[in-house]
C-alpha cells in the first residue's frame, strides 16, 4: 500500500525513484543557497590564549565578492575570497563574545552570528591554609562585610530587623561602636574609602555612607544600574568593587558610586558565580563563592581565576546542630591588615575570626 492506493510493483517502484528525486532536487537547491558557521559552534568554550579557527559554509549559486568578520562590533578581519580565519584570544575580556560574519556578493549582504566563551586560560592553583590565631567573634553577627583598619575590624552585620555597622576590638572580640540599621534593610558589604565608610543593603537598591570615626550617616545613594542586589564591597585605593551574587565584579567610582566598569570572573572550566564578599590583596581580588569553603584569588584587569584557598575543616562541621543553621551560616568574611601582612576569615554567625596563613597545595 502506498499513499493509500492499492499498486502494482512497477508503479510503486516508479513512485520511490520520483520521490527520492525530488528529495535530492530540494536537498540540492538548500546545500546550494545555505550559509552558515561551521566554525566556531555556537557557544564554543575556548581558553584564552588559544586561537580558534573561523569558517563559513558558503551557498554556491550565490557568488561572494568579499566577507568581512567582526568580533563585537570590532572589524577584526576581510577576505576577498571564502578561506577560513585564524582568530586569536590573547588579550580578550573573558566572557561571551559576538562573532559576526557580513558576507557581500551580487549587489547584496548577507549576515551570519556565532559567539564564543573565553575562559580562563590556565586551571586555579590550589590553596590550603594553616591556622595562626583565633580571635573571638560575635555569634549574633551575620557577617557580610569584614575589613581591618586601625587596629580594629569594621564589620557590617546582615538580617531584617538586626542589621548592623560595627567597629570591633580584635583580641576581645568587644563592640565598641555600633549603628543599627532600620528593620526594612538587610545590611550586607561594607568598605572604608578614606574617612567614609560605604555600606550596602540587598534588595532595597539603598546605600549608606557615615563618617567613619563617629559612625554618623553623612548620606544615602541608589544603585540600580547593572547590578540588582547588594552583596559584597571593597576600596582597592582607586575604585569601589561591588558584587551582586553572579560572576560579575562592578567598578564603582569612590565618590559618586556610579558603575563605571566591571569584569566577569572565569576559571578554566567556566564562570563563578555566586561572588560575595570581597578583599583587595597585593594587587588581587580574593572573593568569598557563597555556600562553599572557597575563596577565589582573582586577577582585577581579566577576571580570571588564579588561584582558589579551599577552607575546609575551618570551622568544625557539628558546630551548628540542624542542617538549616549549616546552610545558613557559611564562610563569609575577609579581612587583611595591610601593614602587618595579616589575613583573617570568618563567616555568619561563627564564634571565631581565624587569622591564616595560605600556602599552596
Amino acid at each position: 500500500m502506498l499513499f493509500g492506493l492499492k499498486t502494482n510493483q512497477p508503479t510503486k517502484l516508479f513512485l520511490l525513484i520520483a520521490c527520492t528525486a525530488f528529495l535530492n532536487a530540494c536537498k540540492e537547491k538548500s546545500a546550494s543557497t545555505y550559509r552558515s558557521f561551521v566554525s566556531p559552534m555556537m557557544g564554543l568554550n575556548i581558553a584564552s590564549g588559544k586561537p580558534f579557527d573561523v569558517q563559513l559554509l558558503f551557498g554556491k549559486e550565490k557568488k561572494v565578492d568579499s566577507v568581512v568578520y567582526f568580533l563585537d562590533s570590532t572589524r577584526i578581519a576581510a577576505r576577498t575570497d571564502t578561506t577560513a580565519i585564524k582568530m586569536e584570544t590573547t588579550g580578550l575580556k573573558l566572557g561571551n563574545h559576538l562573532l559576526t560574519a557580513k558576507i557581500y556578493g551580487e549587489g547584496a549582504a548577507d549576515e551570519l552570528t556565532s559567539n564564543v566563551n573565553i575562559l580562563a586560560g590556565q586551571a586555579p592553583v590550589d590553596y590550603t591554609y594553616k591556622i595562626v590565631k583565633t580571635l573571638p567573634h560575635d555569634t549574633a553577627s551575620y557577617v557580610e562585610g569584614l575589613e581591618y583598619h586601625d587596629g580594629f575590624f569594621y564589620e557590617s552585620a546582615g538580617d531584617y530587623g538586626h542589621s548592623s555597622l560595627r567597629r570591633v576590638v580584635p583580641a576581645t572580640g568587644e563592640i565598641v561602636q555600633k549603628v543599627d540599621l532600620p528593620q526594612q534593610f538587610f545590611g550586607e558589604g561594607m568598605t572604608v574609602v578614606g574617612d567614609k565608610i560605604i555600606q550596602l543593603t540587598y534588595r532595597e537598591k539603598t546605600g549608606f555612607v557615615y563618617d567613619k570615626n563617629s559612625f554618623k550617616k553623612l548620606s544615602e545613594f541608589t544603585y540600580n544600574e547593572g547590578t540588582q542586589e547588594g552583596w559584597g564591597l571593597n576600596f582597592d585605593g582607586e575604585k569601589i568593587l561591588k558584587t551582586d551574587g553572579s560572576n560579575s565584579i562592578f567598578f564603582l567610582d569612590k565618590d559618586t558610586y556610579k558603575v563605571i566598569g566591571a569584569i566577569e570572573v572565569f576559571d578554566d572550566k567556566g564562570a563563578i558565580s555566586q561572588l560575595n564578599e570581597l578583599e583587595y590583596i597585593d594587587g588581587k581580588i580574593y572573593a568569598n563563592v557563597y555556600t562553599t569553603n572557597n575563596i577565589l584569588i582573582i586577577n582585577p584587569a581579566t577576571g580570571a581565576v588564579e588561584g582558589k584557598i579551599n577552607l575546609l575543616g575551618l570551622l568544625p562541621n557539628n558546630y551548628f546542630k540542624t542542617e538549616d543553621e549549616r546552610a545558613n551560616n557559611v564562610l563569609n568574611g575577609i579581612a587583611y591588615d595591610k601593614v602587618a601582612k595579616k589575613l583573617y576569615v570568618t563567616g555568619k554567625k561563627w564564634p571565631h575570626i581565624f587569622e591564616i596563613k595560605i600556602s599552596k597545595s
